[in-house]
């Protein structure tokens, strides 16, 4: 199982072909296999997909979206984890998901380079090709933003309620390998293969940030805008946009940090990792230290979500499966 975890697959579309990504060094291997087991899901959906790379929550918490590599979009009702429907959304890999207007609607976007809005059963509402397969999309639907990061290493805004595009930032000379918007919209922030991480207001110009260390493989704001937090090796790095100072944290990783989320009112991060690591973790977002493990996947960790009201945790991975726990007994004990 260890071993399996080396050659989990590293790029934006793993239909491109596969590749060996990592040599596994034998201390990190013996590391991983001497890791502690976390909580087990409530439901595991074992092949919902070739290969899961996309998860949201409805801002309801009554359902919940996969993506996955073969471009397939699935709906699932929580708390019971049953699937709802399916359609194919994409001719390749699932990059971002949102729900809008009550939860009646799901926006995704796909390195094929579409972006599309369908109804939650499926019926095609809008759909537009950008110039560039989109590697990376997020939105905010309080501010009426969507964000996406392309291979050509330029990133777009979009009005969500209608795709019109608003701006058009070429911020990197490599792929983007993550985009965030701040609360509130007003904040916006991209990094890249190229290692490069830029951040700017609306209307603005772009900042380059301090460069990392390594890449950036994920961002998000800290509930404030006044941080930026991003995931790679092992480590997590932390900006002060005030003054741009650069902190890396280490963590109990043993992969990249794929994906994070700040929770619990910006005090914790929920992180999964991939490449020789499949692990999912409640990090205190200052230190870095483990609050809550939860069990791994079989392979390489593709994207977390933790519901808007803190009920359940969803995630999937290069296993195919996707995953859900229901985190309110725990919160409970918190009161």
């Amino acid at each position: 199982m260890i071993l399996l975890r080396s050659f989990c697959l590293s790029w934006d579309s793993p239909r491109r072909g596969l590749l060996l990504i990592l040599s596994v060094l034998p201390g990190l291997l013996a590391g991983c296999a001497s890791l502690q087991e976390g909580e087990a899901p409530a439901v595991i959906q074992q092949r919902a997909h070739s290969g899961g790379s996309a998860i949201a929550i409805s801002q309801s918490g009554d359902l919940a979206a996969s993506g996955g590599w073969e471009g397939t979009l699935r709906l699932w009702r929580l708390p019971e984890g049953s699937e709802v429907r399916h359609w194919r959304a994409h001719g390749d890999s699932i990059n971002g998901i949102v729900f809008l207007d009550d939860d009646r609607q799901v926006v995704s976007a796909g390195y094929d380079g579409v972006l599309a809005r369908r109804s939650i059963n499926g019926s095609l509402l809008q759909e537009i090709t950008a110039p560039a397969p989109v590697t990376h999309m997020v939105a905010d639907t309080a501010t009426d933003q969507l964000l996406t990061g392309h291979n050509d290493g330029s990133v777009r805004l979009w009005r969500l309620g209608d795709f019109s595009l608003l701006q058009v930032y070429s911020a990197h000379r490599g792929p983007v390998k993550a985009v965030a918007i701040a609360p509130g919209g007003a904040r916006f922030a991209s990094s890249s293969t190229d290692g490069s991480v830029a951040t700017w207001v609306a209307g603005g110009e772009i900042r380059m940030l301090e460069t990392p260390p390594a890449d950036a493989w994920t961002l998000a704001f800290s509930p404030d805008g006044g941080e930026l937090t991003g995931g790679s090796w092992f480590r997590l790095f932390r900006w002060q946009l005030d003054t741009g100072s650069l902190a890396t944290i280490p963590t109990e990783h043993l992969g990249i940090i794929k994906a994070i989320e700040y929770i619990d009112d910006g005090r914790e991060l929920a992180t999964i990792s991939r490449q020789t690591d499949s692990a999912v973790y409640f990090l205190d977002a200052r230190s870095g230290v483990v609050k809550r493990r939860f069990q791994r996947h079989d392979l390489c960790g593709g994207d977390i979500v933790v519901s808007a009201d803190g009920r359940y945790l969803a995630t999937t991975s290069d296993d195919a499966s996707v995953r859900f726990w229901v985190l309110e007994v725990e919160n409970e004990k918190k009161k």
